[in-house]
């Protein structure tokens, strides 16, 4: 059952001794990777067949175009729409987040950026627990947007192929999809094998050992974030209602035994009510004894006093997803300092934003939206420095540029300046 919490530091100190190490799994992934860097396809095959159950080759490991045809086939027309419509609202937004080249021009000077996209971006969609076909909506689209040149696409295939998550690689242009998964999925990505080609950026959520695999490839690929599993946290006023609040924590609940669930509010009669609600809803749920699991051991209600101390409790935690389900949700925006998505009011709830509204879904967890935003345009592209001065702005910059460089021991940066005004 759900605890409740009169003080949001007694869950974080709760939540900490609940949370196991990964100092195994991180083991393990290193393994992966190194095998990946060494044997590249042959180890890419034998972890497929270890881990997934599957004969994975250089002949089979693209998903050809009759595969893709008859995923596209055994989608629902209802379904198809709902993506298209999902599709339109991501790429309206995104279209937003276009940079433009800054150059400032003065005095013979000129400084300033300009963008450029990286060439080539590998998404990873996952395909164990649940498919994820919003996912390639989310992943693809920005990249797509910053104009990417390629994008390739990996995916779990030890339960066949999702034909919805197909489609919607489809949907987005995507030529190239990999039937693998795991980590290994994302070494090859990083350092590229005779079959996958390496990528410049690597985005897209996963299991443990996805992310694990994520933060020991950084450096040869970019990554959007290391994620961890889901969470939501709400906080809400007596103008809340307990089913809403309950089906709205149990959302998050389903994704995985280790999401998140956490509902502040000002309003004690209302935590007992939203508990049980919980356990009522429970019941009834397909994927039951996963947010069993999910609520008995990371779930929480904390009473609080106020709404500013509501606020200043998930500003401490920075969950993934915060819902204001308060009567004037735009009161307390200004107060929210640390979160990956913000959905306001009674009829905002945190669904919308993973299927359909267009901000992304793909957001920063474990506390990691205290600096850290949702994946986007900017993941997709590059900011190159420019620089230029002609002779007579140089001249004036010259004597600083000397001093600060033989200040810190540089001669030869020095000389540099220095040579080009000697006769």
């Amino acid at each position: 059952m759900i605890r409740i919490y009169e003080n949001h530091h007694d869950y974080i100190e709760s939540l900490n001794k609940e949370r196991k190490t990964h100092s195994s799994k991180e083991s393990a992934v290193e393994k992966i990777i190194e095998d990946i860097i060494v044997d590249r396809d042959k180890a890419l095959f034998k972890y497929t067949k270890e881990f997934d159950k599957v004969d994975i080759n250089e002949r089979n490991i693209l998903v050809n175009e009759q595969e893709i045809k008859d995923c596209i086939k055994a989608v629902p027309k209802k379904l198809m729409s709902a993506l298209i419509r999902a599709k339109e609202n991501i790429i309206e937004l995104n279209k937003k987040q276009l940079r433009k080249d800054s150059i400032i021009s003065k005095n013979g000077k000129r400084v300033g950026y300009v963008i450029r996209p990286v060439k080539r971006a590998g998404l990873y969609v996952p395909g164990g627990k649940s498919p994820y076909p919003s996912s390639v909506l989310m992943c693809a689209i920005p990249a797509i947007v910053a104009g990417v040149e390629e994008i390739i696409m990996c995916t779990p295939y030890g339960n066949g192929l999702n034909p919805l998550t197909i489609a919607a690689a489809d949907l987005c242009g995507i030529k190239k999809i990999y039937k693998v998964g795991g980590a290994q999925a994302i070494g090859a990505m990083a350092y590229g094998t005779k079959s996958i080609p390496r990528v410049d950026v690597i985005t897209g959520p996963g299991n443990i050992y996805v992310a694990l695999a994520k933060k020991k490839v950084f450096g040869a690929a970019g990554i959007d974030m290391i994620a961890g599993p889901s969470e939501i946290l709400i906080i809400a006023d007596s103008s809340a209602t307990p089913e809403v609040l309950a089906a709205d924590l149990l959302s998050q609940a389903e994704h995985d035994e280790l999401a998140i669930s956490v509902l502040i509010t000002t309003d004690k009669k209302l935590a007992v009510a939203v508990r049980s609600e919980v356990e009522k809803q429970l019941k009834q749920l397909q994927k039951a004894s996963i947010a069993r699991q999910s609520i008995d051991n990371y779930g929480a209600i904390i009473t609080v006093n106020t709404l500013e101390q509501a606020c200043e409790a998930s500003n401490f935690i920075a969950p993934e997803h915060l819902e204001l389900s308060v009567a004037d949700p735009h009161s307390l925006l200004p107060l929210i300092k640390n979160a990956g998505a913000v959905f306001m009011g009674h009829y905002s709830p945190e669904p919308l934003g993973d299927y359909y509204a267009g901000p992304n879904h793909v957001l920063p967890t474990n506390g990691t939206a205290r600096f850290c935003s949702s994946l986007g345009v900017d993941n997709y592209i590059k900011k190159i420095s420019i620089i230029e001065y002609d002779k007579e702005s140089l001249q004036k910059a010259k004597d600083d540029i000397i001093a600060l460089a033989e200040a810190e021991g540089f001669d030869a940066h020095a000389n540099a300046v220095r040579v080009r005004f000697e006769e």
